[in-house]
């Protein structure tokens, strides 16, 4: 796969996740594929174990895609998933072989306040 066709897979992957198309998100991934959590020390280790886990978990989840960025075989997505209404920034470390997801690794970052010491230099971003 060129560059052009993974970012339209990524693209698929991600409003289909964020449709809850458990199905077609996770066509992305090989059979193979392992997902990490560093945050949470955990591995899930292949594509239909990824998509268990992701299609038993309770919580109402939004995926809002900020920016995808890469080329070849390493790609980064930058979102705001939001668990039950309460927002969570994200970053998606995914690896392809043969155009599909090896290896993905996911980074969670809840929002704080701004720090008072900053603030002159700062302007908002929603």
């Amino acid at each position: 796969m060129n560059d052009q066709e993974i970012k339209r897979a990524l693209d698929q992957h991600w409003a289909a996740s964020d449709a809850y198309d458990f199905e077609e998100e996770h066509q992305i991934y090989l059979d193979d594929a392992v997902l990490e959590y560093p945050q949470s020390g955990e591995r899930i280790s292949g594509r239909y174990k990824i998509q268990a886990s992701r299609t038993a978990q309770p919580n109402k989840k939004r995926f809002d895609v900020r920016r995808i960025v890469g080329s070849g075989d390493l790609w980064v997505t930058e979102y705001v998933l939001t668990y039950d209404g309460k927002p969570s920034y994200t970053v998606s470390i995914m690896e392809f072989r043969d155009g599909k997801v090896v290896r993905e690794t996911q980074y969670f970052g809840d929002p704080f306040p701004p720090g008072p010491s900053r603030s002159q230099w700062v302007e908002q971003i929603v």
